[in-house]
């Protein structure tokens, strides 16, 4: 009899989302009257900018003519003209140099932080903030790097790095070894973002103690402070120690379109068990190209599109709208009493609990008074018990609806 990958059986609970989707659900069924708000789960709600729409249907049209169909891209990791343009517009104009051989073309952020620990040994100790995005746990637990479940939601052998009201949701590195370290800013949930000064600290502890960041910055379009890094990488001695995960979804409104990319810097190395070291960047291309076959030219010229003139304001405008509902919802809840975190120079607003309720007590509560949806801060890690996250991605209207539900349920 073939055997099952027994780590899948340590997972203590199904994945967040689809529970909030099945709560969702049942209620609506129950009450098929009710007019539910999703301010969960962080999809957009605004449509492709104009110019993206354009550069798609131009690369569709492409597709239908022999002189300029496209199959595969150059060896799945991206076509040029995509590559260059995040080079030159993501990187270079913040005066960061990346080459374009370091940049890997994806589907997803989400799919590329879970897939990029499988080029990493299973004895890697792994560390994460807590509350934390459960991809970057439940994929560790899912290879086997990782013992059994410790209660709270937490696993054997993984370090947590409590990110609370104390230290502004920005972990410090912490005092025993790690060799991965999963760090997202600006953060999803708490909507927390980290100075320069904040993850050079991590960079040095990287250095010092041969560890590699895997840093997520899905959701650095949505910085407006001068003063907040978009990248790790403006952080000196960055590129030695840190791969650097982007994505299009809330950027550009890609999630149902699939375009995300990652930057794998040729300085960077690991080691293998008798102390070599190895370029990472070779053997994640190698992972990348076994396992994936690219995303499609329509995607990418729509992609590439965002990076022109037109597309850049068309997208600035579009986020602008999605900031402005978390400047709403931020300062509607602070008048109302609630204890607000977030929603600055990013699209969640990290919420207490009121009255000390426990946060899928407080997704019912709501669910069944409001008929809002939320995320449970439970469902981020312990230390996210008591907290509860709401996303700005609605659409204007529903918002403003969604605040005055509360307002009267308060």
């Amino acid at each position: 009899m073939a055997l099952i990958n027994e780590n899948f059986l340590k997972l203590q609970a199904g994945y967040l989302f689809p529970e909030i989707g099945r709560r969702r659900r049942a209620f609506q069924k129950a009450n098929p009257d009710a007019q539910i708000i999703s301010m969960g789960i962080g999809d957009v709600t605004q449509p492709l900018a104009p110019a993206v729409v354009e550069a798609m249907k131009k690369a569709v049209e492409q597709m239908g003519l022999n002189e300029t169909f496209k199959g595969y891209d150059d060896g799945g990791v991206g076509y040029e003209f995509l590559r260059e343009a995040i080079r030159d517009n993501d990187y270079k104009a913040r005066g960061v140099d990346i080459d374009i051989d370091e940049i890997f073309v994806s589907d997803g952020a989400k799919c590329d932080t879970g897939n990029l620990q499988e080029v990493f040994g299973l004895d890697n100790v792994v560390a994460v903030s807590d509350p934390v995005y459960p991809v970057y746990v439940d994929t560790n637990v899912m290879a086997g790097r990782t013992g059994g479940a410790a209660g709270q939601g937490r696993y054997e052998g993984i370090v947590y790095m409590p990110c609370t009201e104390d230290n502004d949701f920005v972990p410090e590195p912490p005092a025993e070894k790690a060799d991965l370290i999963y760090l997202c800013f600006p953060n999803n949930p708490t909507g927390a973002v980290a100075t320069k000064d904040q993850l050079a600290k991590w960079v040095d502890y990287a250095r010092q103690n041969k560890a590699v960041i895997l840093f997520d910055a899905a959701y650095e379009a949505f910085i407006s402070g001068p003063e907040i890094p978009h990248s790790i990488y403006e952080v000196e001695g960055a590129k030695e120690v840190a791969i650097e995960f982007r994505s299009l979804s809330k950027t550009a409104g890609f999630t149902g379109v699939r375009c995300a990319f990652t930057v794998v810097p040729k300085q960077l190395k690991a080691e293998t068990k008798d102390g070599r070291a190895v370029e990472v960047a070779p053997i994640w291309k190698r992972r990348h190209c076994t396992k994936f076959n690219g995303v499609s030219y329509i995607t990418q010229a729509g992609a590439a599109a965002i990076y022109t003139d037109r597309g850049k304001k068309q997208i600035k405008e579009t986020i602008a709208g999605y900031m402005a509902n978390a400047t709403l919802i931020r300062e509607t809840l602070d008048k109302a009493g609630y204890t607000v975190y977030g929603g600055v120079n990013a699209p969640y607003i990290w919420l207490k609990t009121p009255d000390g309720i426990g946060s899928w007590e407080f997704f019912d509560l709501l669910l069944n008074k409001a008929h809002i949806v939320g995320t449970p801060g439970a469902g981020f890690g312990s230390a996210g018990e008591g907290y509860f996250r709401l996303t700005a991605f609605g659409r204007p209207e529903n918002v403003r609806e969604a605040l005055q539900r509360i307002k009267e349920m308060s």
